[in-house]
């Protein structure tokens, strides 16, 4: 994984998780090379569910419509229950890794399945902590698969205008405040 980079972009809220996506959409990069992971649901307050019809999946309660458009640009969409976060909502490249740590249920010197997937992507362990630290929370991660060059231009396109008095810090925090975890090496 010496040439690829997967870092990773927290969003407070599935708004601003939305608004990349469509920022990068805009942009002409691949939706495909992008995960998204969030809960994205709060049972106390309205009924939710996750569901198959044919080959798309749907979803409805307070954040069904945001998580039926997700799914319908990101590659396989899925939910899982992990213990430590909880029931997650997820789509892109990840859930294959995910799948596949889960199926051969190998976890590496005691990481949790999530930070298994995300090794095995090439995240740095200490962005993992952030991510799953984010997910238990109600946050959103967005997860970018490709090339630094690839890397360098989502950064770029999701970095805080030039004149924003926020400074990006490569820390748990919304967008437009904080910038991508994970991403030091893409830099050097």
């Amino acid at each position: 994984m010496n040439d690829h980079l997967a870092p990773g972009f927290i969003f407070a809220t599935h708004q601003e998780a939305e608004t990349a996506l469509q920022t990068l959409g805009r942009a002409g990069i691949d939706l495909k090379t992008l995960s998204l992971l969030g809960k994205g649901y709060h049972s106390e307050e309205h009924p939710t569910g996750f569901y198959t019809v044919g080959d798309k999946m749907k979803a409805w309660g307070a954040t069904g419509a945001f998580w039926g458009g997700i799914w319908s640009l990101l590659l396989a969409p899925a939910v899982f229950f992990l213990p430590g976060i909880g029931v997650l909502a997820m789509a892109g490249p990840v859930v294959l890794t995910l799948v596949g740590v889960l199926e051969g249920a190998a976890l590496v010197g005691g990481l949790s399945a999530l930070g298994a997937a995300l090794t095995r992507l090439g995240v740095p362990a200490d962005a993992q902590i952030k991510y799953e630290t984010a997910l238990q929370v109600d946050q959103y991660v967005l997860v970018v698969h490709g090339s630094l060059e690839e890397v360098a231009r989502v950064r770029e396109l999701l970095a805080p205008p030039s004149n924003s008095s926020h400074s990006p810090v490569g820390a748990v925090g919304t967008m437009g405040t904080k910038g991508p975890i994970g991403a030091t090496r893409a830099a050097a």
